[in-house]
């Protein structure tokens, strides 16, 4: 499996932003993919999940401001972010796992295939 982000950018606080993740490769009819972010110095964090199905798991600080979703083909994985804070300046990366049918976890340990992410700056 390949994954490749792009979208990311330079945004004001309380801007959009919409990342797209494309996928290629092989993959099973299960699974679980995922938006991750990481800040220098700090360890990777579980943002949104979504398994082959389409059901959806959010962190607590983005229900409500973060969407996640396929299109139709399943190629391509979006995080769509509204309302963003400073504080959620990072490198996002996309992710892609074996679906245990456990619910797609927001631990990275459970994501095999990563991208090599996009940054996004929210500035003040």
């Amino acid at each position: 499996v390949q994954l490749a982000e792009s979208g990311g950018d330079l945004v004001e606080v309380g801007g959009s932003l919409r990342l797209s993740c494309e996928v290629s490769g092989y993959r099973t009819s299960s699974y679980c993919m995922g938006w991750f972010r990481q800040v220098p110095g700090q360890e990777r964090k579980g943002v949104a999940t979504i398994d082959n199905e389409g059901s959806t798991t959010y962190e607590d600080s983005v229900k409500g401001r973060f969407t996640i979703a396929q299109d139709n083909t399943k190629d391509i994985l979006y995080l769509q972010m509204d309302s963003l804070k400073a504080e959620e300046t990072a490198k996002y990366s996309c992710a892609y796992g074996a679906n245990w049918f456990l619910g797609c976890g927001l631990s990275p340990s459970e994501y095999t295939y990563w991208g090599q992410g996009t940054q996004v700056t929210v500035s003040s």
